[in-house]
């Protein structure tokens, strides 16, 4: 027995070496695990604080580093106060001093961290520990809590320059993660996204989940800012569980509230306040004063929101006077901006106004709260009906977010959601303009709102201040050739602009956006359906009557009166009649361009028999065809019109005639070798791809072909084959589109020779939107067929963003892309008929549209929607 008790003393001896015992519950906290590093850090302190000073201190220190790791401030100081063991002299007195005052500034004593931060320099002063760079860091976090985000990236930058040379890759991890913190306080989002990336990748690589759901937070909040709430809720989600896994509190608590405020902005309060009520409770358990404010004052602004005001106001008052007790001004300016618009609710107009502008003028202020705080007040002289004052701050509201828009880095994945952040701004002001009867300001407002980052794309520089152009929308229409149709959905009010070469008259939609997008996605998934689903709905027709008909009267008004503009083969003023009301200046702009361009007027019927109808679509709309809607009975909208899609009036081009039969080169690329084999290829072999392309090329000479089919179709042939020579640009392949980075949407192609297929890696096969928009393009037409080629992501104001919005902002003047799954075989003649007609003299729409009816009229299964509407023109310039 003693034998055997002495043999596992021995075979133990591995747990009383205080040194391996530090090192396990090190690699224990490294990788994540706190709960159990807290625990294995208490039980080395157990065994070895009597033995020896400095692991009693080295576990001390571990355990309030771990305690810190998990939100658990108050306990950090009394941990490092209990402690009297004799402190060695040296880098653990460095340590000790950090963690005390990295626990101060979480505490909001700024000045006893500033106490601690100076113990720990002079220490540092007289040797070079290792620690002293830590501090450093510590500082930065000091300043970052202080509001000084700028110094605090100064102090972050210099820590991981010492991070680098010591090759310690969880320490740069952990570096780039507090400058992408300082990013996204500074509203540089792009910046935060690329030091939140890198962190995440290193702990991946490294094991370090502390790490990654920290990375994946950061990325979350600069995703959120940026506006593209979809991306945000679901790294929010998975940040929080990691936290919760390994017994992060803090972080808990802070990823519940973002993820709150994602709920909140996708208009889902309920589901919001419990995400708040969950932060506000680990954080009340913690004791985390920051923490507290925030989950207090994201309770107020939610409560507010859904008219719980009493509520409201008392979340509101203890988050303000946390926060003016912290020290920190800019904790003072978000729950002040919610006593603000609960004094507005109660009419206390001078109480409002005052909090407004403490908000809106502070420096302390952030700029996404800043014009919040000015669109309140915007509101708040609205509602007290001083129309002037009301106009002058929606004006500084969207400039100061204009600016801020501006100011991004010109990455088209930044620009493309950010509008939705002042989406609520544009449409409370559209409102504003339209109540007072400005029905053309609004708009110009609202189509300023339009296309923003494809013109940008084309040329058209980023305006930092809200500074719409003049429009003439009804000169416009006269240049298209047709009729527009300008959509403006919106939460409260939807409007419908129905333009004529004579005048823009405006109609205000019963239907909100939500009710109208709910009516759009119903009756896609009937056209996508069985056909008896389709024959037994009257979607098409309600839809109609909803989106139409409010305008149907003024149409054909316009298409039958006096007001027209007539052909007599001159630009004679007698031929030209004159306007009256609002629009009377245009007769003096019609002679005017009459006589420079020296063309002949063409008498216009407004949505009269084979007329053009430009649609402007917003929301949900830009997923409708409205080709298939039902003016009548069994009788589909393109029966009696040409629909044409465009992203804005600014981008509406003039008509172009009939573009010469097909004048110019011709590129098509497609019939590719299927990137992968086997059953579950998931892009198999396109029996008709070969007819397709064969009846493409034979519309266009020899000479005037290139085409690139087979194991010669791939995405670099595309690239390097000088795109902008082209006139006509075909594809014949499948397409995927990715709704969380559109950009990623690809045609499928073939595989490059000396690609890496073996690793399961390699993409060469895919010809990515995002490489798209670099080749500049001048094409008349570029035809993408394959599935879903508009795309699956709708961005506010920028519509679907894919394969055809690609094309577009590279310059192509129109793109055919298909809304949903293709049919291979009818996809084919549809394409047939479509260079058929455009050889005969047909401009591309028109085309298009003969092409869709040599379907529709066809006596095969062809003639539903499913085969031929999911193919759309869109234009631009």
């Amino acid at each position: 027995m003693t034998i055997l008790a002495i043999a596992f003393l021995c075979g133990c001896s591995g747990h009383r070496d205080p040194r391996a015992a530090f090192d396990r519950a090190w690699n224990t906290f490294r990788h994540g695990d706190l709960q159990r590093a807290e625990k294995e850090a208490k039980e080395g302190y157990d065994d070895f604080h009597g033995s020896s000073p400095e692991y009693a201190w080295k576990f001390t220190i571990l355990r309030a580093r771990i305690l810190y790791a998990r939100g658990r401030y108050e306990e950090v100081l009394r941990l490092l106060s209990s402690e009297h063991t004799v402190l060695p002299p040296g880098e653990l007195v460095v340590q000790k001093y950090r963690f005390e005052g990295m626990a101060y500034t979480s505490l909001r004593l700024f000045p006893e961290a500033e106490r601690s931060f100076g113990d720990a320099e002079r220490v540092c002063a007289s040797a070079n520990y290792e620690p002293c760079a830590d501090v450093l860091n510590a500082r930065g976090m000091l300043q970052m809590a202080r509001g000084n985000y700028a110094q605090g990236q100064g102090f972050f930058e210099r820590v991981l320059t010492f991070a680098h040379v010591s090759g310690d890759a969880v320490w740069e991890a952990e570096t780039l993660l507090n400058l992408s913190w300082a990013a996204d306080e500074q509203t540089h989002y792009d910046e935060a996204l690329d030091w939140a990336g890198s962190a995440a990748n290193i702990s991946l690589s490294r094991g370090a989940p502390d790490i990654s759901q920290k990375a994946l937070g950061n990325m979350g909040w600069a995703y959120y800012k940026l506006g593209d709430l979809e991306k945000a809720e679901g790294m929010f989600v998975e940040a929080k569980d990691q936290a919760e896994r390994i017994g992060e509190i803090a972080s808990e608590a802070g990823w519940l509230t973002d993820a709150g405020y994602a709920y909140m902005d996708s208009g889902d309060p309920p589901h919001a306040e419990g995400s708040f009520q969950q932060s506000l409770a680990l954080a009340r358990k913690i004791k985390s004063p920051e923490d507290i404010m925030d989950s207090l004052t994201a309770l107020s602004f939610v409560l507010e929101q859904t008219g719980k005001f009493d509520d409201a106001k008392r979340y509101a008052d203890e988050a303000l006077a946390m926060a003016r007790v912290s020290g920190n001004a800019e904790d003072v300016v978000y729950p002040l901006l919610v006593e603000g618009r609960l004094a507005a609710r109660q009419h206390d107009t001078a109480a409002a106004q005052a909090a407004f502008q403490q908000v809106a003028q502070s420096s302390d202020t952030p700029v996404f709260l800043k014009w919040e705080a000015e669109r309140s007040l915007a509101r708040l002289y609205e509602d007290e009906n001083h129309p002037d004052s009301a106009d002058r701050e929606y004006r500084t509201a969207l400039s100061t977010f204009e600016g801020a828009r501006c100011g991004l880095h010109e990455r088209v994945d930044s620009r493309l959601p950010f509008l939705s952040n002042a989406a609520r701004i544009y449409e409370d002001y559209i409102h504003f303009l339209v109540a007072r009867g400005r029905t053309n300001d609004a708009l110009q407002v609202a189509d300023y709102t339009r296309a923003r980052t494809l013109a940008e794309g084309l040329g058209r520089a980023c305006k930092p201040t809200f500074a719409p152009d003049p429009l003439n929308a009804p000169e416009i229409a006269r240049r298209a050739g047709g009729t527009i149709l300008f959509y403006a959905l919106g939460q409260e009010h939807s409007y419908l602009w129905a333009i004529t070469p004579h005048q823009a008259k405006i109609f205000p939609l019963t239907a909100n956006q939500s009710e109208i997008d709910a009516a759009v996605q119903s009756y896609r998934k009937k056209l996508e359906g069985p056909p008896e689903i389709l024959e037994a709905s009257n979607d098409g027709s309600m839809l109609y009557q909803m989106l139409v008909e409010p305008a149907q009267d003024f149409l054909k008004k316009e298409a039958e009166g006096s007001g027209s503009v007539r052909s007599k083969g001159s630009c004679g003023a007698r031929e030209i009649p004159r306007p009256a009301g609002e629009n009377a200046g245009l007769r003096n702009d019609a002679l005017q361009l009459c006589a420079e361009s020296k063309v002949k007027l063409t008498h216009y019927r407004a949505a009269a028999k084979n007329s053009h109808v430009f649609i402007i679509p917003d929301g949900g709309l830009n997923s409708l065809n409205f080709e298939t809607l039902l003016p009548q009975p069994k009788r589909y909208w393109i029966e009696d019109v040409t629909v044409v899609n465009a992203a804005s009036l600014r981008l509406l081009p003039a008509s172009r005639g009939n573009h010469g039969n097909l004048a110019g080169e011709l590129l098509v690329v497609g019939n590719p070798v299927a990137p992968d084999a086997g059953p579950d290829n998931p892009y198999p072999e396109l029996p008709n791809a070969a007819a397709q392309m064969e009846n493409i090329e034979k519309y266009f000479p020899g000479e005037r072909q290139n085409v690139f089919a087979r194991q010669q179709a791939s995405p670099a042939a595309y690239l390097s084959s000088q795109p902008d020579r082209f006139s006509y640009i075909h594809f014949v392949a499948h397409g995927t589109a990715s709704r969380m980075n559109p950009l990623d949407s690809a045609i499928i192609l073939s595989r490059e020779p000396a690609s890496n297929a073996a690793t399961g890696q390699d993409d060469s096969f895919k010809l990515y939107a995002r490489d798209i928009i670099t080749h500049p393009l001048r094409a008349q037409l570029v035809t993408i067929s394959a599935c879903y080629s508009t795309g699956k992501r709708t961005y506010s104001g920028e519509g679907l963003v894919g394969l055809s919005w690609a094309f577009l902002r590279a310059g192509a003047h129109n793109v055919i892309g298909a809304l949903w799954e293709v049919s291979d075989a009818s996809t084919a003649r549809l394409m047939d008929r479509l260079y058929d007609e455009m050889k005969r003299g047909q401009p591309p729409d028109a085309a298009l549209r003969s092409a869709k009816l040599s379907l529709l009229h066809s006596e095969d299964a062809v003639h539903r929607p499913f085969y031929w509407a999911p193919f759309q023109l869109y234009t631009g310039q």
